[in-house]
């Protein structure tokens, strides 16, 4: 494994072990002048970044974090969330990013499935008021942690200003000691971070009611990350801007680390505002992004877009053949590459060369990196498919997660018994051993590249006091991709409107999860049941697009 990461590591600079803080470090020191991050408003060169990061190391050993132990962060795009979570890597702790969306239900189940120990926060983001939602989780908030809803979170960080008062369980960031003692143990904790230690715990959303964490090694990130930056053509001298949220595996891995190991500048934003995008890529000049294809067509469609604005020279896109061609002639981006995969991986499966033909970047057909093997499976018989015929992909390699946190049996079913990855995806491998995906197996849907399960959507509904029954399916958007239509059975006697059910979930569950369209059904019977009385998600869905003249 770490043969295939000699030639990334000889194409790039860096030195073994595979370990975030050995890279920071060979960084550092190779170009400290050089700017690192550029983030709302705030700019910061490799020097300055490894001088943070190693008085935030210093901070949390204050803290009393452990190797191995579980470090939260809740707060959006930022300087700080990038000091914090290369801190936690170069002590030994594991980072578990907290989606900003997260409301009550989400946020008690990410803290506590997750085993967060210590917490870092911001007061409020995006007019979300994360000391109140906290208070509403956990009681202890506002006393002495730990507290009985979550045992094991025993200190909760502020990070930043607040004109209120800090909550008496909460401590500042600035009030941990960074001492030379603390300093000198961070530096021997970073010596002792192996290559397969855990750096990252990656909730991604499945099947179950509720998100999985993903284990993430450091040099299953790592690897990606040079491999992919090797793809997409990532020099020292970009400027790569990037949209996608830190607490995401495509902000993490397919953003910051490209980046970290490439030596390029990274430019972020805590929100999607087309507008200020559009004048940070022009002001900029920034050279390479990335996106999906909502990102991308919003980008298009803004009356502010120019195409003279735009100085891009290439970067990654989880996008559809249409959007991959507009982005070569209408944003004028020549060499954008193709990218295909799963948090589970990472998360690049596949990516395009940024030399490859404009054909085979545009259609989707893409090559998976050295060292990481790719076959398509019958969904049917379970045998591997010949070439060119469709199957459910499957993936084996060094980029692999280790499984899912503290699920057992979840881990299990997500490998065939021979050993690889089920991605639940359904793909082609054509002779040369290029993958294209053609649709997703799963039921998850994807709105604006956010992945929900309906399952998820299901349970919030299923906390109504009225709802006896409900079925989620996604269901085309014109902007979004997909979003979610649900379709409820009310209890007998119970009385409530679809409005209230929407209101119910809006305060329960991100927006992007709240159903767009929901209807109220007296049963599934007409509309498909299976043998064991299963509601068919496929006649669902089918139904949903006719219901809401979605055609």
């Amino acid at each position: 494994m770490h043969d295939d990461y000699a030639a990334y590591a000889e194409r790039f600079g860096l030195t073994q072990p595979v370990t975030l803080p050995v890279i920071l470090a060979a960084r550092a020191a190779a170009t400290p002048d050089a700017e690192a991050l550029v983030i709302d408003g705030e700019r910061i060169d490799y020097r300055a970044l490894a001088e943070r990061v190693q008085s935030a190391a210093a901070r949390m050993i204050a803290a009393g974090v452990q190797h191995g132990e579980h470090v939260g962060i809740l707060m959006g795009n930022s300087i700080d969330w990038v000091v914090l979570f290369y801190a936690a890597s170069s002590i030994g702790a594991v980072t578990v990013p907290v989606n900003t969306r997260f409301k009550l239900d989400e946020l008690n189940y990410c803290l506590k499935q997750g085993d967060v120990r210590v917490l870092f926060y911001v007061d409020t983001f995006l007019n979300i008021d994360y000391s109140q939602l906290l208070r509403d989780v956990e009681p202890a908030f506002d006393a002495t942690l730990p507290g009985d809803v979550l045992p094991l979170l025993r200190r909760a960080v502020l990070m930043g200003g607040t004109e209120r008062a800090l909550p008496a369980g909460a401590e500042r960031f600035e009030s941990l000691a960074d001492t030379p003692e603390s300093r000198a143990e961070a530096v021997t904790r970073a010596h002792s971070v192996t290559p397969d230690d855990t750096l990252l715990v990656q909730y991604t959303s499945g099947t179950t009611s509720f998100p999985k964490g993903v284990l993430l090694r450091h040099r299953n990130m790592l690897m990606n990350a040079a491999a992919s930056a090797q793809r997409i053509g990532v020099r020292a001298d970009d400027r790569y801007f990037s949209v996608r949220p830190f607490f995401h595996v495509a902000g993490t891995t397919m953003s910051l680390l490209v980046s970290l190991v490439s030596g390029a500048c990274l430019l972020s934003v805590p929100s999607f505002d087309v507008p200020k995008v559009l004048t940070i890529l022009d002001e900029e000049r920034c050279t390479l992004t990335s996106g999906n294809d909502t990102i991308f067509l919003m980008l298009m469609s803004h009356p502010e877009f120019k195409c003279e604005r735009i100085h891009l020279r290439g970067g990654w896109a989880a996008a559809g053949p249409e959007i991959m061609q507009k982005i070569h002639d209408v944003m004028g981006v020549k060499h954008m590459v193709g990218a295909y995969g799963q948090s589970e991986a990472s998360p690049n499966v596949v990516l395009n060369d940024w030399r490859d033909p404009l054909q085979l970047r545009v259609a989707g057909w893409a090559s998976p990196h050295a060292g990481i093997e790719i076959r398509t499976v019958s969904t049917e018989t379970g045998d591997v498919q010949p070439s060119n015929a469709p199957g459910e992909i499957q993936v084996r390699g060094w980029s692999v997660m280790k499984g899912y946190y503290n699920k057992p049996q979840e881990t299990a079913k997500a490998f065939s018994e021979d050993g690889w990855l089920r991605t639940g995806d359904l793909g082609v491998i054509d002779a040369d051993g290029r993958l294209r995906m053609l649709g997703r197996l799963k039921d998850v849907f994807r709105v604006g590249g956010e992945n929900v399960a309906p399952a998820e959507v299901e349970e919030t509904l299923f906390g109504h006091p009225a709802v006896q029954l409900a079925q989620v399916v996604g269901v085309p958007d014109p902007r979004l991709g997909e979003v979610a239509a649900a379709f409820v059975v009310l209890r007998v006697g119970a009385q409530a409107s679809g409005e209230e059910l929407i209101a119910w979930c809006k305060s329960r569950c991100a927006n992007f999860k709240v159903p767009r369209y929901l209807r109220l059904v007296q049963s599934f019977d007409d509309i498909g049941m299976t043998g064991s009385s299963k509601v068919q998600k496929n006649k669902l869905r089918d139904y949903a697009i006719r219901e809401f003249n979605l055609a």
